[in-house]
């Protein structure tokens, strides 16, 4: 816990919030600036000074063929992008970074927000194949639960997943996401057709897991 401290502590005297830190601690606030912490990985918004990271995760076939993109973004695609993500009240941008050493290793966003029925949906990527399996994804997804059935108060949080993509599945399932439905053969992509497949978690389903651990 001791380091886990110093490391975050560092990190946000850079930013001047040092001192909203108490332990045990998990949201962070202040001066505008949102910080979501877990044991490996923590949550802050999503900057310019990401692009390289996303850019590099979007060069990587494996991780367009998990996550079902085709398109090539440039650079300056990806910074617009993030520049009108940033003014849309309906979503909240992440990147997924290392507690050891701030470094970002993916992003996700809690998106299509609905107050009026309480959902959102949910969307994550990692940047690297060698991050992946290491349980740095289903730490930011429960990150991602908290902050949205804790902060904003929502009812449900829903995800997509392709049926080639096994080990997604696994990582969701492992955090509590539980299967709804499946979109037959929604994806056609490397020559082959992928199911769609529909998970959801509920505040309640959520309160439950974090009473049980």
């Amino acid at each position: 816990m001791l380091v886990l401290f110093v490391c975050i502590k560092q990190f946000l005297i850079e930013l001047g919030i040092f001192f909203l830190i108490e332990i045990p601690f998990n949201i962070v606030k202040g001066r505008g600036f949102l910080m979501i912490i877990g044991q490996g990985v923590f949550l802050r918004p999503i900057t310019e000074k990401d692009v390289d990271s996303i850019y590099m995760g979007l060069q990587n076939e494996e991780i367009m063929y998990m996550t079902g993109t085709r398109n090539i973004f440039t650079k300056d695609q990806i910074r617009e992008a993030l520049n009108r993500f940033s003014e849309d009240s309906t979503r909240h941008d992440f990147a997924i970074c290392l507690v050891e050493n701030s470094q970002i290793i993916g992003d996700l966003a809690i998106m299509e927000i609905d107050l009026d029925n309480k959902k959102a949906m949910f969307r994550i990527a990692l940047h690297s194949i060698e991050n992946c399996g290491k349980g740095y994804g289903a730490e930011a997804a429960q990150l991602t639960q908290k902050f949205t059935f804790e902060e904003l108060q929502l009812n449900r949080l829903e995800l997509q997943v392709y049926s080639h993509n096994i080990r997604g599945m696994k990582s969701y399932e492992k955090v509590g996401f539980k299967k709804e439905g499946i979109l037959r053969q929604s994806l056609y992509m490397n020559d082959k057709y992928s199911d769609e497949i529909i998970m959801s978690i509920l505040r309640d389903e959520y309160m439950e897991l974090k009473k049980n651990h």
